[in-house]
């Protein structure tokens, strides 16, 4: 049974008390790991409010005196954007607060949002000494529920990075997400103009058009881009760049010294099987789109529509997924199937977004593949036909591949298919700017280095390179390419 915040809270402080002035590692390995509280799953599915409700000043002491403050900082190794975790961990054991925020800002400006969607379980707590030690990654040091704490408890600190003297030189950046961020803070605070584009009406990317309210409110986000215009980036929405803007007229025609491109991977995948042109059947992509840019789960107020299912199947085993299928409950859904061809131990998803998912109602058909969309009389989905499949030997990845089942098929009946896949770079700029190179799957080819594409001065980071990947990888590739544009221009 879940227990209450405030059971939880008690518990937490009956354990602080208890951990000595100067705790040895045997004491600090004897502090239970503190689990975040959360709306009850029968509360939430009927709101769009925060799930996750964070962890309290004292639960957030208790953990991060978990913390072994190890010298070597192993933890460190899998932050992509190289945050000084134990120092960072180690001030709010202290109930340094500020102290903290200040240490994380130096590699991150965005840790309200990092805190709380980047999958800390299988990048800096796959490598906590503690969790290694329990030999368990998810009694790991709550890294990401610390850093969320921290940018919670300092959430009106209105402080922005120092920004150096006027360069003279202006940069472009192409995409409001999370790589396009990261690069503009970093190119910002070393002097240069940075002005970014964006296509929508709205910044922030995938965290703004991807990410439900209930993972990621969209005030946060808000307050994150906020930031970057307080520190003299300039904003211009509605910019499509490809073809309001080609790359060869930013640098040509506009002066640009230098470009990045962070345009993410918003090309939705398909199955490629019968029925997939049936009314009713979405891509992810779009689904939540109207949800969370539009928001159409605010029907008396929404100037979107939303198609309303009552039975609703969700094709995949993704963070994607499990987004779409959690948003379809909250839209009113009666049935929320997960159709996914692995068990559930092979899906990508985040173990916590997975055990939210089913807390909340949703069903995860395992072992099951789709080969065909069943329409009705009137073109609209009215069903799926399903093939059961068996686990055979790994795939390229390390996990082990489906193996349909001859026979084996059988009907289920919805009325809406939401495709959750995988996505594709979008091919918009390559197809106005030929030179720029890419692989066979549409990303662009970035030096490993520096991500500088195989134009000079035009560099590119997050999804558009990786394909689709974290916010926090995609942060990684925007500081990496800032430092080369940096470096480019010092030269220049």
């Amino acid at each position: 049974m879940q227990k209450s915040p405030a059971e939880m809270e008690k518990e937490a402080q009956e354990i602080l008390r208890g951990i000595p002035a100067a705790p040895s590692v045997k004491d600090r390995m004897a502090i239970p790991h503190q689990d975040m509280p959360s709306q009850d799953p029968k509360e939430r599915i009927h709101n769009m409010d925060e799930v996750a409700l964070g962890y309290t000043e004292t639960m957030a002491v208790v953990e991060a005196n978990r913390c072994l403050d190890c010298k070597n900082k192993p933890c460190m190794q899998g932050c992509p954007v190289s945050i000084d975790i134990p120092r960072f961990v180690s001030k709010v054991a202290g109930k340094d607060f500020k102290g903290a925020l200040s240490v994380i800002q130096e590699a991150s400006i965005l840790p309200a949002i990092c805190g709380r969607v980047c999958p800390q379980e299988s990048q800096c707590q796959k490598y906590c000494t503690v969790g290694k030690a329990l030999k368990n990654v998810d009694k790991a040091v709550g890294i990401g529920r610390i850093e969320r704490f921290v940018a919670d408890w300092n959430a009106d600190d209105e402080s922005i990075p120092a920004i150096k003297s006027p360069t003279g030189k202006k940069v472009c950046i192409v995409g409001s997400g999370p790589a396009g961020i990261a690069c503009a803070a970093d190119v910002r605070r070393e002097g240069h103009e940075v002005v970014m584009y964006e296509a929508l009406h709205k910044t922030g990317g995938v965290l703004s058009y991807g990410i439900p309210e209930f993972r990621l409110p969209k005030k946060l986000v808000e307050k994150e881009i906020s930031k970057l215009e307080k520190m003299g980036v300039k904003i211009e929405k509605n910019v499509l760049v490809g073809r309001t803007r080609t790359i060869d007229e930013l640098k040509n025609e506009d002066g640009f010294d230098a470009i990045f491109i962070g345009t993410g991977a918003g090309l939705p995948k398909f199955m490629g099987i019968p029925g997939e042109n049936l009314v009713g059947v979405l891509s992810a992509n779009e689904y939540l789109t109207r949800s969370n840019l539009m928001k159409a789960y605010d029907r008396k107020h929404a100037h979107t529509p939303q198609y309303l299912a009552r039975k609703v199947a969700v094709l995949g085993g993704g963070n994607v997924a499990m987004d779409a299928a959690r948003t379809a409950l909250r839209l009113g859904a009666e049935q929320v199937d997960i159709v996914y061809r692995r068990t559930r131990d092979e899906m990508p998803a985040r173990k916590e977004e997975i055990e939210h998912a089913v807390e909340e109602g949703c069903n995860i058909l395992m072992l099951s593949q789709p080969v065909e969309v069943l329409g009705d009389e009137n073109g609209r989905v009215k069903g799926l036909r399903i093939r059961k499949c068996e686990l055979g030997e790994p795939d390229a990845s390390g996990r082990r591949s489906p193996v349909e089942i001859p026979g084996s098929d059988y009907e289920r009946e919805y009325d809406a298919v939401i495709v959750a896949i995988g996505n594709a770079s979008n091919p918009l700029i390559k197809l106005t700017t030929p030179e720029i190179e890419t692989n066979r799957k549409g990303n662009f080819i970035v030096d490993e280095e520096t991500n500088r594409t195989s134009i000079e001065g035009v560099y590119a980071g997050g999804d558009i390179v990786l394909g689709a990947a974290t916010v926090i990888l995609a942060m990684g590739q925007g500081r990496k390419a800032a430092k080369a544009i940096n470096e480019y221009l010092a030269r220049k």
